[in-house]
């Protein structure tokens, strides 16, 4: 029986004053990931590309930990789009061949008179051609079910991304402002390496 359930979450987050705007913070993938999904979560597969592997789902009998590819894109504007590129259930090939996800999302910067707030909204969708025992159960139930878990999936998203892009994001506003101030424009983690002495200097 294949069966399709979704969810969807929107957030407004208001952004404190700081010394860098949030526009600028918003341009960095690798920041913006570490906000949604623990670090220890999470491999970066390219410059914009971020495999993740969430947290357990028990759906009625089934435990499934779905690893997910997220892409992430940002325009100069600070707006934020995240698309599923890939989805892998490891460890149980039954479900794995018969599972789909798709999570896309967008954050971007609203001013509000002296205000900046930051609105965006996240649709999660999965299907899955359930096994056997699970087919004498009634469609609207398991539909009823699997879009409730989805449901707290991306509440928990949420709840972490209010709390933690703001404290991040204050971190390196404030770590920015601080090396503009010492004549160096580029932000801590933007700043070139040393270079590799050479024997013989």
């Amino acid at each position: 029986m294949l069966i399709k359930f979704s969810a969807s979450e929107g957030v407004v987050i208001a952004v404190p004053q700081e010394p860098v705007p949030i526009q600028h913070y918003l341009r960095q993938p690798r920041r913006l990931v570490s906000a949604l999904v623990d670090t220890r979560r999470t491999e970066q597969l390219g410059e914009n590309l971020f495999r993740l592997k969430m947290r357990p789902l028990r759906f009625i009998i089934l435990n499934l930990q779905p690893t997910v590819d997220l892409q992430v894109q940002s325009n100069t504007e600070g707006q934020v789009y995240l698309e599923s590129v890939g989805c892998e259930i490891r460890g149980v090939e039954y479900i794995n061949q018969r599972f789909r996800l798709k999570l896309v999302g967008n954050l971007y910067p609203v001013q509000t008179g002296d205000q900046t707030f930051l609105q965006g909204k996240a649709d999660l969708e999965v299907q899955v051609d359930v096994p056997p025992p699970l087919e004498i159960m009634p469609r609207a139930v398991l539909e009823s079910t699997g879009s409730n878990l989805l449901s707290r999936v991306l509440s928990t998203i949420k709840q972490r991304l209010m709390h933690q892009l703001i404290v991040d994001y204050r971190h390196w506003a404030q770590a920015t402002a601080e090396a503009t101030d010492s004549s160096n424009p580029l932000a801590p983690e933007l700043r070139p390496n040393p270079p590799i002495p050479v024997k013989g200097d």
